[in-house]
C-alpha cells in the first residue's frame, strides 16, 4: 500500500504495510538516520520524532495513523553548519556522551520550547522524564535545555528591538 507522508516539510510516498513504524520507515526508507532504535517498546525515548509538534516514540507510530499529518525529525532542525538553538546549546554544554539518546532528546525537548518558551527547571525535568540516558549526562542535557531557552528568549528580544527602530 502507498502512504504519504509529510516529513520535514518534504512530501513522500512511502510503499510498505500501513502498519510499518514510523521509525522503520525514516531509518530504511527515507535514510533519516538520527531517530535511533533503542528498545523497541516506547520506554527509552531514543526514536522520538515530532507529529503535529507533539513527541512521538517513532518505534511504536505505524504510518498508517500520520496521514495529513507532519512529521519532524533532527534532520528538520538544523544542520552541523547551522544548528538549531537548541542543537547549538547541547554542543555548547557537551550534552552526548554517547550520543544515542541525543536525537531524542533534542526532539522532546523542541517540542517543551515550542509549547513553553521559559520552562521552569521542573517543567523541562518532568518533560524529559520518558526519554532515557544510560552515559549519565542528564544534567548536562537539562542545563543545554535551559540554556537554548534563555538563549531563544534573548535573540527574541534583540529581533523586536531591531523590529521597533
Amino acid at each position: 500500500m502507498t502512504i504519504v507522508l509529510t516529513i520535514n516539510s518534504e512530501r513522500h510516498q512511502i510503499d510498505a504495510d500501513p502498519s510499518t513504524p514510523l521509525l522503520y520507515v525514516l531509518r530504511d526508507n527515507l535514510k533519516l538516520n538520527a531517530a535511533k532504535f533503542g528498545c523497541g517498546l516506547g520506554q527509552c525515548g531514543a526514536c522520538t520524532v515530532l507529529v503535529d509538534r507533539e513527541p512521538v516514540f517513532s518505534c511504536l507510530t505505524p504510518i498508517s495513523v500520520l496521514d495529513g499529518r507532519r512529521v519532524r525529525t533532527l534532520e528538520g532542525l538544523g544542520i552541523a553548519d547551522k544548528p538549531s538553538p537548541l542543537q547549538a546549546a547541547f554542543i555548547k554544554e557537551q550534552a552526548a556522551q554517547c550520543g544515542y539518546c541525543i536525537p531524542g532528546m533534542i526532539m522532546r525537548a523542541q517540542a517543551l520550547l515550542e509549547k513553553n518558551a521559559s520552562p521552569t527547571q521542573a517543567e523541562i525535568r518532568d518533560h524529559m522524564q520518558t526519554n532515557l540516558c544510560r552515559c549519565g549526562t542528564q544534567m548536562r542535557i537539562l542545563r543545554a535545555i535551559d540554556r537554548a531557552a534563555k538563549d531563544m528568549k534573548t535573540a527574541d528580544a534583540g529581533t523586536t528591538t531591531g523590529a521597533a527602530r
